[in-house]
């Protein structure tokens, strides 16, 4: 996979990015992977609470939703998407440990219109740390013309 800046895909900056890295992409799903730090929302000193796995899931579904436009024409528009709803969310610890290394993958389950449905899972190291099933609303910018 091409070395690509995550933030010329997804629109947060400062510490509401959460997602470092892009380690895998594709069409349909995307690999990240983040660094826990303190500046993250909801940390406190003994680690961040692991709810902050919905949002890291959800920046990691936005490569997947424009990867085919990056890759065709080497940028996107970056268009808007809002996560709209949580259908499911475990998460297997509390609190995420302060410079734990965690991997997530965002894959697309279904799209109809606007919406798509999107399963995420983190880990720290081979453990699995959180799965959600999440709800996103895309706006008509995202779509292509034909």
């Amino acid at each position: 996979m091409q070395n690509v800046n995550i933030e010329q895909l997804i629109p947060h900056r400062n510490h509401m990015r959460l997602a470092d890295k892009i380690i895998d992409a594709q069409e349909q799903y995307a690999v990240t992977e983040s660094v826990v730090t303190e500046k993250w929302p909801l940390a406190q000193d003994d680690g961040v609470s692991s709810l902050v796995l919905i949002e890291l899931a959800a920046q990691t579904s936005a490569i997947c939703v424009v990867w085919k436009e990056f890759e065709q024409k080497g940028k996107t528009k970056g268009g808007k998407g809002w996560l709209v709803g949580v259908k499911q969310a475990d998460f297997f610890i509390d609190k995420l440990p302060l410079n734990a290394i965690i991997t997530t993958r965002s894959e697309i389950n279904y799209s109809m219109d606007n919406l798509t449905e999107i399963k995420g899972v983190s880990k720290i190291g081979k453990n699995i740390i959180g799965e959600m099933i999440l709800q996103v609303f895309r706006s008509d910018e995202n779509k292509e013309t034909e």
